[in-house]
């Protein structure tokens, strides 16, 4: 593993965003208002359930979020794509925590089960990853991750086999 801390706040986020992070060409989150995490509160590269690593990161939810207005009007939810979204961002940040070289993107999901939503009344979502596959060959890098989301405690989102991987194209 490099030699990353366990935790970030906003800050490193941002610095991630920019690509100081990992380095340029390497993993990088969005920038707000893309970026569905305030802070990564724990982050290994052998943790979770499978042994294989893992993320737990949070998102303050306030009534003003951009989405609110706009998705939908007068029945504001914010969409679920944008929680799976989280995940994914999630996962490569994980790879690129680990050292690992190249830039992010998603590869797909085997399936998503949406069982609640999030309304401005929220507070705070909480993600979690766990890797169930980390590989990196001299061809190919990618994580296989199972996630879930929760809402103040209430788990709304779950997809397993979540695949992320980085490229240095």
């Amino acid at each position: 593993m490099a030699d990353y801390p366990t935790s970030f706040d906003k800050d490193d986020l941002l610095k991630c965003a920019r690509g100081e992070l990992f380095g340029p060409g390497n993993a990088q989150l969005p920038e707000p208002p893309m970026l569905m995490m305030d802070r990564i509160t724990d982050i290994s590269g052998d943790g979770g359930p499978n042994g294989k690593g893992h993320v737990v990161a949070e998102f303050d939810i306030t009534p003003d979020l951009w989405f609110f207005e706009c998705h939908f009007p007068g029945n504001p939810i914010m969409p679920g794509c944008l929680g799976l979204d989280g995940l994914w961002q999630l996962t490569g940040f994980n790879l690129g925590w680990r050292g690992w070289q190249g830039r992010g993107y998603a590869l797909g999901v085997g399936e998503v089960k949406l069982t609640g939503m999030v309304r401005p009344d929220r507070k705070m979502l909480t993600y979690y990853v766990d890797f169930t596959k980390a590989v990196q060959t001299r061809r190919l890098t990618m994580g296989v991750a199972d996630g879930r989301v929760e809402a103040d405690g209430e788990t709304i989102y779950q997809v397993k086999d979540m695949k992320v991987a980085l490229s240095e194209s």
